[in-house]
């Protein structure tokens, strides 16, 4: 039995006004949904997963429980400037479909991400780089960002490249960029919608949170009340691309950041800065073609 969770954590720790919405959602094995909402800060996004944990870990019976944290924020960052490996990985891998990641190091603010996985530690989840098996009973973290799994995931549908869902198209007049990017979150939650027959599942409809994206339009106008449902929308992602990593592991997903040596960024505790991304075909390490790795058996078990 596996728990996966969904953080799209806003990455301001909120020094000078309260720190942004951060979406939440937990997805059990069968696509349900346990659990889905919002918080503020590192330390309330803490909370609900340890009341998450409390409540539905030990309802499944089983000693080998295991949990797997997706998180959409940077988690380990030992640069003090310019961009991670695994950041350049994205941009490389996924560009041609529109798909890069902006730059995370020590010189900027954005750091609850780091807070978070510290406060996630104390309660016994440890944190992965993506390359080995959670162990049957453990838990374990990483960080993860959405777009690469819309694109990178063929259920979705996005062959060519990104869903607008999330930035105005600033070449289009402003009201038609926003009738664009509430039909292109509508589009997506149609698509998503359909996970509940894929593998591993997610049933959108199975918590009345999520349901509820599915059931009301995206407002075309009312910043607040869309980056609510954006932000929501984005949890329930992580929390399939938890799923998608424990239950298929390499034959679905990379660990970018992770391959040379020679550029891959690493802390003072030898933790690796990484990124879980799923990928098809020239997304694999930015090359083509893709290959499997047969070795690690994650999500085997």
């Amino acid at each position: 039995m596996a728990l996966s969770l969904g953080i799209d954590l806003a990455w301001g720790l909120g020094a000078t006004k309260p720190p942004n919405e951060t979406g939440l959602c937990a997805l059990d094995a069968s696509g349900r949904i346990l659990d889905a909402g919002w918080a503020r800060g590192p330390a309330a996004v803490d909370e609900w997963v340890g009341a998450v944990l409390a409540e539905y870990r030990p309802s499944t019976g089983e000693t080998n429980s295991t949990v797997v944290i997706a998180i959409d924020a940077p988690l380990i960052v030992p640069n003090a400037s310019g961009m991670r490996e695994c950041e350049r990985e994205v941009a490389r891998g996924y560009g041609r479909w529109k798909v890069g990641a902006n730059a995370s190091n020590q010189a900027l603010a954005s750091k609850a991400g780091e807070v978070l996985l510290e406060l996630l530690e104390r309660r016994g989840v440890a944190y992965t780089d993506g390359t080995a098996p959670v162990a049957p009973g453990g838990a374990v973290a990483f960080e993860c960002y959405p777009y690469t799994t819309l694109v990178g995931c063929p259920e979705f549908g996005y062959d060519v490249e990104r869903p607008r869902y999330k930035r105005l198209n600033t070449t289009i007049p402003g009201a038609e960029a926003r009738e664009r990017r509430a039909a292109a979150t509508d589009d997506l939650i149609h698509r998503t919608l359909h996970l509940r027959a894929a593998d591993p599942p997610l049933d959108l409809a199975s918590h009345p949170a999520t349901a509820e994206l599915a059931t009301t339009p995206t407002p075309v106008r009312g910043e607040a009340a869309r980056k609510h449902r954006e932000d929501l929308l984005d949890a329930a992602l992580c929390a399939w691309t938890a799923a998608l990593w424990h239950r298929h592991g390499s034959a679905r997903t990379q660990s970018l950041g992770t391959r040379d040596p020679a550029t891959i960024d690493v802390d003072a505790r030898g933790r690796v800065a990484a990124i879980v991304a799923p990928y098809r075909g020239a997304q694999f390490r930015g090359d083509a073609p893709a290959v499997r790795h047969p070795d690690r058996g994650i999500g085997e078990n």
